[in-house]
């Protein structure tokens, strides 16, 4: 069974930084990204940032120059530096891994971790 666990989430002050942690652990074959999406009260869920299984990564414009994502897919672990944060970032901040089995593509998701930024 395949388990993502996040970790780090919490109450921070506007120009604070948090520092989110995930960990996967289960047999995932066929990895394609690991990464970070958020959903705030009423919105959408929305990606963040992911790291391709190439290594190369990429972010949404909101949070480009402040967040910054790492960690190695190959152990089922990512990383979520954020910086400068902004009331707007304020949200439950999910890990997801995807992965693809032939024609066929899985999406596993951790609990979510919520993030609070006051201003």
């Amino acid at each position: 069974q395949v388990q993502l666990v996040e970790s780090g989430g919490g109450l921070v002050q506007a120009g604070g930084s948090l520092r989110l942690s995930c960990a996967a652990s289960g047999s995932i074959f066929g990895i394609n990204t690991m990464g970070w999406y958020r959903q705030a009260p009423g919105k959408q869920r929305e990606l963040v940032a992911d790291i391709i299984s190439g290594g190369s990564s990429k972010y949404a414009d909101s949070v480009k120059g402040r967040f910054t994502i790492s960690g190695d897919i190959a152990k089922l672990t990512i990383y979520l530096q954020m910086n400068s944060l902004k009331p707007e970032d304020t949200a439950v901040y999910y890990c997801n891994v995807e992965a693809q089995r032939g024609l066929r593509r899985y999406n596993y998701w951790g609990q979510g971790t919520q993030v609070t930024v006051s201003s």
